[in-house]
């Protein structure tokens, strides 16, 4: 020890026993949250610590720099002094944030921590009610003041302790370690030895999402996903591929001028005979859970038997994942491709045209337990749809129960007590929130609906996290049915189409009834249930077609025969003439993937990696590598990157007045 300056002992002790304690948090993170049994690689591992090696580099080489400093020198000190006690502290704390942050992220989103976080920044109180009433924050905040106290307690002792030692050196011998020092750290800043340096997207070479978020830090996602943030369109892209958009969404007048996409539907019935619209938006309904799919735990029931009377679409997908997303895609029939935050937050893109505008004569209206300043869907509502009656925390008699507002089973009973008053026609959306931490039960509600428990390995082998969330998800089919039992005695129910679709799907392991796409390429989180029902208009079907969240303003305008005006990019699921040829478009921007799911495929295009995936949708078989499937998979990516460039673009070109 005495042949090494006393700043580089000083530097390399404190590195590697951070590096110790988050390569020991990796290996925690990986075996709590891992799906399945899956083994911890070697390979997960050594990915891993070259990301904290890069993290830490970037710090030794602060520290050493500012160790030259007079008055920071601490070659000769015998304590640490106050600048570097302050100073590692700090670093201890930011540390301590961002893994506990990163901890209760992947929990919530199964995400690693990411630049999106900023999103619940500017919904802070929502945002923090609902961290409140989920976690420990009080447990969680004497943990990180320990740590501050700790950290300042330790460096003292040791700093003290090393000072007993001797570290004489000569100053050629010292220059030359100081210099090596520094280009160890900027090696490993850079991170391999190649032309091109560490990035986040090389943990997605092991093959397997989960292996990749576990060998990724919460410094290297967040800082990676930064520069992504403020992304906005490629216009001679869009127009370069404006023929092959207009020719997809049938566009009667192709107009490369004005990129013109808008398409006319004749109404075909008078205004007497138009039926009642109610459109339920249903919190985190992912497919893969319920009874429709042969979940076994069977947690929906009765949605299942409306299901069974009802035009039901097996394969509906959310173009985006996130309830702001799905809502969006509903109102604007628009993929909400916002990178790092939601089109919602977004003020360039608060003025939008939606089809709710062309239900002329209707009483329009929205429901939803908690506050529409949620991801500002206040503004996307009041802003966008003329004479829309918002019903929210404040507007109901039943109290609130936690940070989401009333129940579900009381949002839809007092949606029912007020469109049971109304006397003109009406399109009413009502948004549910209780299938979400913190999963609140409502004791008004435990006698009549009744807790179920299972076993944590029964739970998680089909899809559930613990008994909270089963009974959360249970609890929704148990609305669902006392909301449609309370309609079915009002007047208004023989002559209203019912339609309830998820927000999105929940991520993980979509189970055995699936093919492994659905896990692998992570589209459970966007596959959701669509039920068109309305036993006096329509016949019960099943369908296997692909379809998306944007087709349901379009579908049951044309199922009101009402005329009207559609500018983005939903279809009408009731014209069979749309219907051929059409796909689903998934987009991930958190991930930066852009895809298609047809009858057969999935398609994705990573557009940070350049990464393409085309897997099968119906069974575990590789796609054959032949002329037609290359060409197939050469068509979808195509079209893929168009819809995305033209979801960008109509963000902020789908104006009410245009």
């Amino acid at each position: 020890m005495a042949k090494i300056p006393k700043r580089l002992v000083w530097i390399f002790s404190i590195l590697i026993f951070i590096l110790l304690l988050v390569s020991l948090y990796r290996v925690y993170f990986f075996y709590h949250y891992r799906p399945g049994l899956q083994a911890l690689s070697g390979k997960t591992l050594w990915l891993g610590l070259r990301y904290d090696a890069r993290m830490l580099s970037i710090l030794g080489m602060v520290m050493l720099a500012l160790s030259f400093i007079p008055g920071l020198n601490i070659q000769k000190r015998d304590t640490p002094g106050f600048f570097w006690q302050i100073f590692l502290v700090a670093i201890a704390l930011v540390l301590v944030i961002f893994y506990i942050s990163d901890f209760f992220h992947y929990d919530y989103l199964q995400q690693r921590l990411n630049a999106s976080v900023s999103n619940y920044l500017q919904d802070a109180a929502i945002s923090m009610k609902m961290v409140w009433q989920t976690y420990p924050i009080i447990w969680i905040s004497l943990g990180i003041i320990f740590s501050a106290w700790l950290a300042w307690k330790m460096h003292r002792a040791f700093f003290i302790s090393l000072s007993k030692n001797n570290f004489n050196v000569s100053k050629r011998m010292a220059r030359l370690l100081n210099i090596s020092a520094f280009l160890f750290f900027a090696f490993f800043i850079f991170g391999r030895a190649g032309q091109y340096p560490l990035r986040w997207s090389d943990a997605f070479s092991l093959g397997n999402d989960f292996k990749a978020n576990a060998a990724l830090n919460p410094f290297q996602s967040f800082f990676s996903t930064l520069k992504f943030k403020n992304k906005s369109y490629d216009l001679q892209f869009v127009k370069d591929n404006y023929g092959l958009m207009a020719h997809y969404l049938g566009v009667e007048n192709p107009d490369i001028t004005t990129l013109n996409f808008t398409r006319q539907a004749a109404g075909d019935s008078l205004p007497s005979t138009r039926p009642n619209i109610i459109i339920v938006i249903c919190e985190s309904f992912s497919a893969a859970k319920s009874s429709m799919f042969g979940n076994p735990l069977d947690p929906t029931p009765y949605f299942a038997g409306l299901c069974r009377g009802g035009v039901f679409y097996e394969r509906c997908f959310v173009p985006a994942f996130g309830t702001a997303r799905g809502v969006w895609a509903v109102i604007t029939g628009i993929p909400d491709v916002e990178e790092q935050r939601t089109a919602s937050r977004n003020p360039l893109a608060v003025d939008q045209f939606s089809i709710m505008n062309e239900f002329a004569g209707y009483d329009k209206s929205y429901f939803l337990g908690g506050s529409t300043s949620w991801a500002n869907l206040r503004g996307l509502l009041q802003n966008n749809i003329e004479d829309l009656h918002i019903y929210e925390e404040g507007s109901f008699d039943a109290r609130t129960v936690d940070v989401w507002g009333i129940s579900d089973k009381n949002l839809f009973l007092e949606a029912n007590k007020i469109l049971a008053k109304k006397t003109a026609p009406f399109i009413s959306i009502i948004q549910t929130a209780d299938n979400h931490r913190p999963y609140t039960i409502p004791e008004e509600d435990r006698t009549a609906f009744q807790v179920k428990d299972f076993p944590a390995d029964t739970l998680k082998k089909y899809g559930f996290e613990n008994n909270a969330q089963f009974n959360a998800f249970r609890y929704t089919d148990y609305c669902y049915q006392v909301f449609m039992q309370a309609a079915a005695r009002e007047r208004y129910f023989a002559n209203t189409i019912f339609v309830f679709v998820g927000d999105h799907g929940i991520r993980g392991e979509a189970g055995p009834g699936f093919p492994g796409s659905f896990t692998k390429q992570g589209i459970m989180a966007q596959h959701v249930p669509l039920l068109f029902y309305s036993p006096a208009r329509l016949a019960a079907e099943r369908i296997a077609a692909p379809v998306s969240q944007m087709d349901i303003l379009p579908s049951v305008a044309g199922l009101a025969g009402i005329g009207f005006r559609n500018t983005t990019m939903g279809i009408n699921l009731f014209d069979s003439s749309q219907v051929r040829g059409h796909y689903a478009f998934i987009a991930d921007p958190e991930l930066a993937t852009a895809g298609l799911v047809t009858d057969s495929f999935f398609f994705a295009h990573n557009r940070r990696t350049g990464k393409d995936e085309f897997v099968s949708v119906i069974n575990d078989n590789p796609v054959p590598a032949d002329n037609y499937h290359h060409e197939k998979e050469a068509e979808l990516k195509k079209l893929s990157l168009a819809l995305f460039a033209t979801a960008q673009y109509m963000l902020l070109h789908n104006k009410k007045g245009k």
